[in-house]
């Protein structure tokens, strides 16, 4: 890599900790902090899981794996249930109500990016599309 390339990795990261900072800021009412959200938002993509399995998704602690599932079972966002093999297990399950969360938050972050979107002109947004795809396979690459 050349000081072009090592100035366009600065760039890219400060470009999409600010976007992700913007969308963060879509939901100043929102009744779960973003740990919760994560958590939620693991659920509806992966599907029921174990406490361990969860906290391996999101690459935490399973002690603070652990208490954000009690929030989240207290706030009525996820259920636990037996696990039914291993009875020192549980299985998280996404709740009714933690599918609106996830819901309400999605709507809330796509409306305001639409709406830059639509200031754009036609050229950036076929940039922007490469750019998504080439982003998601930086990513997936290293999963």
């Amino acid at each position: 890599m050349n000081a072009k390339d090592d100035k366009l990795a600065s760039d890219l990261a400060l470009a999409v900790v600010r976007l992700a900072r913007h969308l963060r800021g879509r939901r100043p009412t929102s009744t779960v902090s973003l740990t919760q959200l994560s958590a939620l938002s693991t659920l509806s993509r992966e599907g029921p899981m174990t406490p361990g399995a969860m906290a391996a998704q999101e690459r935490v602690q399973p002690p603070s794996m652990t208490r954000v599932i009690a929030s989240l079972a207290d706030l009525g966002m996820v259920k636990r249930d037996p696990h039914p093999t291993d009875g020192r297990q549980v299985i998280v399950t996404l709740s009714e109500l933690g599918r609106e969360v996830i819901t309400d938050e999605a709507n809330a972050r796509e409306a305001w990016l639409r709406s830059q979107l639509e200031k754009l002109e036609p050229d950036q947004l076929g940039t922007l599309r490469d750019a998504v795809e080439i982003m998601t396979h930086l990513v997936a690459s290293t999963d």
